[in-house]
């Protein structure tokens, strides 16, 4: 989904007054977001090609819910329930303030000490964190503009990995995590820090939400400082425990073929596919990665 096809969802959507041309695209990926006026809307892909997507939406939209009823920072529904339009959903949400200054990691921390805290709603029930769910998905939509043999090589990672972290012995009690814990994913608005994406919201190992932030020092350039931060706003360092190098692998798998998938159309993604995939082969750690 390109920009023109989201902002056609978007307006058949009816939710934004005097028309889309003044929405700003804020983010291009799984979903496409915008803001116009006090609200945000997140338009996601053709439930065609990936029929969970319905499911996922109105998930997101009962996280938030949940979030509110415990007092936890996040941002708030517009709406309770999701449109469906042309077989895309389309969530609407109140805007936060503007953002007072990037979000660091240890604000993070600040927050996912809360949601580990939380316990599990009654209301609905979380999913596992499917962190490796959307790895055949991603290859298929990549399509012939990666090298079979690396798809191949992706699938039988993603297979190693899911078994090996099927075993794990955890050190933190399981319970409900937010599943794609980055700073990106923080906004601190006039009342502090805020958490701005809910839909990988999940009931797994507590631990797969600290391991994020260990990859980020290790593959993306996060100073050490910074994690040392998050580390002591948390209370806990992930790498001390056995099973980290078990769900660094599987995120590090997912992390590639998500690049993947925008290979057909973007020659950076190629690019940055090529030398995460290369690195995994060469078993090389030390090589950086690039947010895409």
């Amino acid at each position: 989904m390109d920009e023109g096809q989201a902002r056609d969802v978007l307006a058949r959507a009816g939710v934004v007054d005097g028309g889309t041309g003044g929405a700003e695209l804020l983010a291009l990926g799984e979903n496409a977001v915008f803001a116009a006026g006090d609200l945000v809307v997140k338009v996601g892909r053709s439930t065609a090609l990936a029929p969970e997507l319905l499911g996922r939406a109105r998930r997101e939209l009962a996280v938030a819910a949940y979030l509110a009823e415990h007092g936890v920072p996040a941002v708030r529904a517009a709406r309770a329930e999701p449109l469906v339009v042309d077989g895309h959903p389309v969530t609407v949400w109140h805007r936060v303030p503007a953002a007072l200054r990037p979000a660091e990691p240890r604000d993070l921390a600040l927050l996912l000490k809360l949601v580990h805290a939380l316990p599990a709603p009654t209301a609905f029930a979380l999913p596992r964190r499917e962190l490796l769910g959307g790895v055949e998905r991603w290859l298929r939509l990549a399509g012939d503009a990666i090298d079979p043999a690396d798809a191949a090589y992706l699938r039988e990672r993603r297979d190693g990995f899911a078994a090996a972290a099927a075993a794990l012995t955890p050190r933190l009690a399981p319970g409900p995590v937010h599943g794609d814990a980055l700073p990106r994913n923080v906004h601190i608005g006039p009342e502090g820090p805020v958490l701005v994406d809910l839909e990988t919201f999940s009931s797994d190992l507590r631990e797969h939400d600290l391991v994020v932030m260990a990859l980020s020092r290790d593959r993306y350039g996060l100073p050490a400082p910074a994690y040392d931060a998050f580390v002591t706003e948390y209370g806990w360092d992930v790498r001390e425990w056995d099973g980290c190098g078990v769900l660094r692998g599987a995120r590090e798998t997912a992390s590639c073929a998500w690049v993947a998938q925008h290979a057909p159309s973007n020659p950076a993604a190629l690019a940055e596919f090529g030398r995460r995939v290369a690195s995994l082969r060469d078993g090389d750690p030390s090589v950086r990665w690039y947010p895409f």
